[in-house]
């Protein structure tokens, strides 16, 4: 539904940070379903663990905040500029399952569990396959700043 150059025009991010490869459904003010291949050449594989690669499970957090942010965005019309950014207000229940490694394919489903003056409330997990390997319920906020 959403290829990485329509994310690239929503979303501020870029590489190495950008977490999100595509979007395959958006259920406008519902629900997102989003891909992240993860390849051998990300940064963090350099240091993290050098002997055994393993994706740091901030990375999925982030991958499912960006999963979610473009629901937000999807949901309200909104799009982003220079004095709109959206933050991380509380990380609830995160959990992590199983191990990421290169090669795999992250499946990002978020579900946006409620919305009011600027703060989303969503719930999110990361599968590869048919395994959960992480899940949490994130806060965000959108807010506009002067520059």
């Amino acid at each position: 539904m959403m290829d990485i150059h329509e994310i690239l025009k929503k979303l501020p991010h870029r590489y190495p940070l950008l977490l999100v490869d595509r979007v395959l459904e958006i259920e406008k003010g519902k629900r997102i379903q989003a891909i992240k291949n993860v390849s051998i050449n990300e940064p963090y594989f350099v240091g993290h663990f050098p002997h055994r690669p393993v994706m740091p499970g901030v990375l999925m957090l982030e991958a499912m905040a960006q999963a979610a942010t473009l629901l937000a965005l999807d949901s309200n019309g909104t799009v982003l500029d220079e004095n709109t950014v959206v933050y991380f207000a509380g990380i609830d229940n995160a959990r992590f399952k199983r191990v990421v490694e290169p090669g795999d394919q992250l499946l990002l489903d978020v579900t946006l569990d409620r919305a009011k003056a600027g703060i989303y409330k969503f719930t999110g997990k990361v599968m590869v396959g048919e395994e959960l390997a992480c899940e949490a319920q994130l806060i965000c906020t959108m807010r506009r700043i002067e520059a």
